[in-house]
């Protein structure tokens, strides 16, 4: 939702994968300039150390690429409709490494599993945003329980240099996302 405003929706799915964890999404966005749909699939190793993502989108650009994380090295290979394939290389502080690419939210619900929920307070991680082929840094703290729409959850505040979402999670399970500055919310049905 954007404004009250519904513009898309996304289906996804977690499961194991042999030793490993595989996630799977799909979105439909809807906004000014078109429709769009994205792709991602993300294998993950117990911890949350990501392995291999893939994604792409279609809309008013086609675009894929591959994402092969070794240690704390990520090597990407980006396809742009009527270009050449583009190489680039990123190393991070930690082989653990979140990725959160652009309108696949269900990459928050991995997130909140890496979070230490137990050990509480801020807590940074390095970030992958593949589709801006950006690296950085989040910030993630728990602001506790709180009340959404008459349902107690608990609130996952994630910061970077430039944005705030909060995330509500009921136990494991990623209920909600705002995104004050954008003012959307995504909703878990």
């Amino acid at each position: 939702m954007v404004n009250g405003q519904q513009v898309g929706k996304e289906d996804f799915e977690i499961s194991p994968s042999g030793n490993n964890w595989v996630a799977r999404g799909n979105s439909e966005i809807q906004s000014p300039q078109g429709s769009s749909r994205v792709n991602g699939t993300l294998e993950l190793k117990p911890d949350g150390t990501p392995i291999h993502y893939q994604w792409s989108t279609e809309g008013a650009k086609k675009a894929s690429a591959t994402v092969a994380f070794s240690g704390s090295k990520a090597d990407i290979e980006l396809r742009l409709e009527g270009a050449r394939p583009y190489n680039q290389q990123f190393t991070f502080n930690s082989p653990l490494v979140v990725v959160l690419d652009n309108n696949l939210y269900h990459q928050y619900a991995i997130l909140g599993r890496i979070y230490d929920w137990d050990k509480k307070g801020a807590q940074t991680f390095s970030v992958l945003v593949p589709q801006e082929i950006t690296p950085g840094s989040i910030t993630v703290e728990s602001l506790g329980k709180q009340d959404v729409a008459g349902t107690k959850l608990d609130e996952l505040r994630v910061k970077t240099e430039d944005n705030e979402i909060d995330a509500f999670f009921d136990g494991p399970k990623l209920m909600r996302l705002i995104a004050p500055a954008a003012k959307a919310e995504i909703i878990r049905e």
